[in-house]
């Protein structure tokens, strides 16, 4: 079996072919830390997570380096440090740590590393930085300098515009943003700008005296130039990022290196939709990664999210979660005992290796689920590593039945004391009172049973959570 991926670049399917086998690398385009990361941030990380898998799966773990990157450093995160009265450092450290553990519950791999924009403006252990690619820029002609800032020069590359298949022409037609009076062209991007009293600032390149700091473009091209070499294998991140950004980090590596691509293939997973509409805070279906974990399991978001070609529109509905936490249940209901260590299902491979093809592989983990459940156990050892290959069932099956919603955490000496309380309401005939209890305790997702004990004769009481 072949290794297959959709690459944007070509928009075709093609066969992988790595640079150097024994070094596989992969750049994805990580968040900026203002604030919690929604739900739409996490589809590329789930799905970069299984190509990560399933990339250190074909070629070994220690082969394969995946960069993921933090954003450090933007307008959204001076606003929001602002607007908190907090010191920009502190903001996105927090922010940071909010993201780690968030992405963390999902079940996801960390990276291989994990640079920060910040430590990639101007760095003196690399050959490659932010203010050395600007300055690269300049000295080619791609790049020209206008009231402190440096411009890219669209008009300088012949061929921009390819990777989202726009031409200059129709993209110049297309702009509805009011263009700068010191740009040569409607099209040229910000390479850097000065800095405002307030906001973080760095000496700038190409002989400009102002202090500033980088245009948002500019930190993915230095980053995966300095970690992962001049042209390396894979470059992936959401739909959304096609234009501008990955255009404009093709713009920026090509032509200050002198290559003819940046990355040999483009991955974009697509948009995302919650109850069939576009996610918004103004519609109130602005979801995070965070609100939901305290709802669901991080595995049980994973499939769901999973259970959507990577490629296609994903409409995020409770009635996903809901399916994939009972499909979760059973499967680790019927791997409880099942030995470690048992081969891959073809089926599944097969599957995530014809572009990630996820919808199938998940299908043909259900008829390995079907015939665990006739007793047979290698499919059911099957079942528990070939989902471990997509990061399921990576729990024992103990900690996954204990695992309960934040929002239903059971306080067991509250629950005792509350039908305590009840015993003694019914005891004094105050039955209004006991049903009272009843009803609370039912809110908090306990279902009583009342049953008369044959020795004594008494009522004995017995809870259960019932959700």
């Amino acid at each position: 079996m072949t290794l297959t991926l959709y690459n944007t670049l070509t928009r075709r399917k093609e066969p992988f072919q790595p640079i150097d086998a024994g070094n596989v690398r992969m750049y994805v385009c990580g968040p900026t830390v203002y604030d919690y990361a929604h739900i739409g941030n996490a589809r590329p990380v789930i799905v970069f997570d299984v190509l990560f898998r399933l990339l250190r799966h074909l070629y070994g773990a220690g082969h394969v380096t995946y960069a993921r990157n933090i954003t450090d450093v933007e307008d959204k995160i001076n606003a929001r440090a602002a607007e908190e009265g907090v010191p920009i450092g502190e903001l996105t450290e927090r922010t940071t740590k909010q993201f780690h553990a968030d992405v963390a519950a999902l079940g996801v791999l960390p990276p291989t590393v994990e640079p920060r924009a910040t430590e990639y403006i101007r760095r003196r252990d690399s050959k490659l930085d932010m203010v050395r690619l600007i300055e690269r820029l300049v000295q080619r002609g791609h790049a020209y300098v206008a009231q402190d800032h440096v411009l890219f020069d669209v008009a300088s590359m012949p061929d921009y515009g390819r990777l989202s298949n726009r031409s200059l022409e129709e993209m110049e037609a297309g702009a509805r943003v009011e263009v700068a009076p010191y740009k040569k062209g409607p099209m040229d991007f910000v390479l850097w700008k000065p800095s405002k009293a307030g906001e973080p600032a760095w000496p700038s390149p190409a002989g400009i005296a102002t202090p500033g700091r980088p245009g948002w473009h500019i930190e993915c091209s230095a980053m995966a130039g300095a970690l992962l070499g001049e042209v390396f294998d894979i470059h992936g991140g959401g739909i959304d990022l096609v234009f501008p950004h990955h255009e404009n980090e093709i713009a920026q590596s090509r032509c200050a290196l002198g290559t003819s691509v940046m990355a040999n293939v483009w991955m974009h997973n697509g948009f995302l939709q919650v109850e069939g509409e576009k996610m918004s805070k103004s519609l109130g279906n602005f979801v995070t990664i965070h609100d939901l974990l305290q709802e669901w399991p991080g595995e049980a978001i994973k499939l769901a999210m999973l259970s959507t070609h990577y490629r296609q529109p994903a409409n995020w509905t409770e009635k996903g979660l809901i399916e994939a936490k009972r499909t979760l249940d059973h499967w680790y209901e019927l791997t409880a005992d099942a030995a470690e260590g048992a081969p891959l299902c073809a089926d599944v491979l097969q599957a995530l290796q014809d572009d990630l093809n996820t919808p199938q592989a998940i299908a043909a983990l259900h008829a390995l689920r079907s015939e665990a459940a006739k007793g047979a156990k290698p499919a059911a050892a099957c079942l528990k590593a070939s989902a471990r290959l997509m990061g399921l069932l990576q729990l024992d099956t103990g900690a996954w039945k204990a695992w309960r919603p934040a929002a239903l955490a059971i306080d067991e000496g509250k629950v005792e004391a509350l039908i305590a309380a009840r015993n003694a309401a019914r005891t004094a005939r105050d039955f209004k009172e006991a049903d009272r209890i009843r009803d609370a305790l039912t809110a908090m997702g306990i279902g009583l049973k009342d049953a008369k004990d044959p020795a004594t004769g008494e009522i004995v009481t017995t809870w259960e959570v019932k959700r």
